[in-house]
């Protein structure tokens, strides 16, 4: 098990490594961890976190932060409790957060929020964790204009349509992901959104 542990994080090290210095990093995910309150922890974790003692994979995780200049961005904004944390233990009444998301110090301003959303029903034993994150995004422009894409507004605004576009984009999804590889999962989304809007919002 502590293998696996210094397997993962070696591995998150080297992708993250990798990325461009000028580019943001973000790392979500099920981390497995308890971030507590000790104040050798709190420059990267701030004041609101859940749990009063970190375990060990919640050490790990402020390490990893602290070495690459991170922030645990879900422990950083004051909720109520019901809104912290993330996994629900199966006796249906321990709940812990485990569940977090991480970002370059400099950028951190980037997430405006982060919290768990209680109501929607996931299929899982994790809640939803709602993250709002404001960013300028730089338009390169295209020379080329022949191949645009044009969509019919109307079609856009039309809520019998926006209804069919989710829905083949679920149905696409669970088809291509059956047998997915990895490290293509970001083309199978980004191609299945344009073709169900191609074929829903069609001008």
């Amino acid at each position: 098990m502590e293998e696996e542990k210094d397997k993962f994080y070696d591995d998150l090290q080297k992708v993250c490594d990798r990325v461009p210095k000028r580019d943001i990093v973000m790392i979500l995910g099920d981390l497995n961890d308890k971030i507590g309150k000790e104040k050798a922890c709190e420059r990267v974790t701030g004041k609101y976190t859940l749990h009063g003692i970190s375990n060990q994979n919640g050490e790990m995780v402020c390490n990893f932060a602290n070495e690459n200049s991170m922030t645990v961005m879900s422990t950083q904004f004051q909720h109520k409790t019901i809104h912290k944390g993330t996994w629900i233990l199966p006796d249906l009444t321990t709940v812990n957060k485990i569940d977090h998301i991480l970002i370059n110090t400099n950028k951190k301003n980037t997430v405006q929020d982060v919290q768990t959303l209680r109501g929607p029903n996931c299929d899982s034993d994790h809640f939803l964790v709602k993250t709002i994150i404001k960013q300028w995004l730089i338009i390169t422009p295209r020379r080329n204009t022949e191949n645009k894409k044009r969509w019919n507004l109307e079609n856009i605004r039309n809520p019998v349509k926006l209804k069919q576009y989710r829905q083949m984009i679920y149905e696409k999804l669970v088809q291509k992901m059956e047998q997915r590889e990895v490290n293509h999962e970001w083309e199978i989304i980004e191609s299945t959104i344009i073709e169900s809007a191609e074929e829903i919002f069609k001008t």
